[in-house]
């Protein structure tokens, strides 16, 4: 199966903000920049999914409204980003350096800010794959967040297990506004 994982514009929020479940809208010019990078490299008619918050389903409109063979998104929750709990909408500079050190040091478990931990993320985002893998889906498009492209990444890389450390969580991922395509 191939995946087409597109990842939000910028959001309209200040910089260095922990935002991951928090509901932010993506600035227009950068979601239109972007719809039109999607249009041109990736591949139409193929079925799209998309996260509950507005800045994904902000990019799947903008590339829907400018190529007609675009499907239709379908929303799915197990697509948003981490849910951070306390840490939402927080500097991530203010969070004190203990709340980090317990998070990477239980990196698998840890539910950051009182939340969500990196393990449930990974098993939800495993979760939508094999759903689409047992519905016969050869190829999709994801309109997502940084940290589901990351599980998707650890998971083509080391399947479905616990994630032993920090280090192990992929880094490099897509910036505000791009995409990766993952074969599995």
């Amino acid at each position: 199966m191939r995946l087409w994982l597109l990842r939000h514009a910028r959001v309209m929020a200040p910089e260095g903000l922990c935002y991951g479940a928090s509901d932010l809208p993506a600035h227009p010019e950068a979601t239109a920049q972007a719809a039109e990078r999607v249009v041109a490299e990736v591949p139409a008619g193929l079925p799209v999914w998309v996260s509950g918050l507005t800045r994904t389903q902000q990019l799947a409109a903008a590339v829907q409204a400018r190529h007609p063979r675009w499907q239709a998104a379908r929303i799915d929750t197990r697509l948003n980003e981490m849910d951070f709990g306390q840490w939402e909408m927080r500097p991530w500079a203010a969070l004190p350096r203990e709340a980090f050190d317990r998070w990477t040091d239980d990196f698998a478990h840890h539910r950051v800010g009182g939340a969500e931990s990196t393990q449930q993320v990974i098993e939800r985002v495993a979760q939508v794959v094999l759903d689409l893998h047992r519905a016969g889906v050869g190829e999709a498009v994801w309109v997502t967040h940084a940290g589901v492209i990351a599980a998707a990444h650890y998971l083509k890389a080391h399947g479905l297990r616990v994630i032993a450390s920090a280090q192990e969580w992929p880094r490099g991922g897509p910036q505000p506004g791009e995409w990766r395509c993952l074969d599995f």
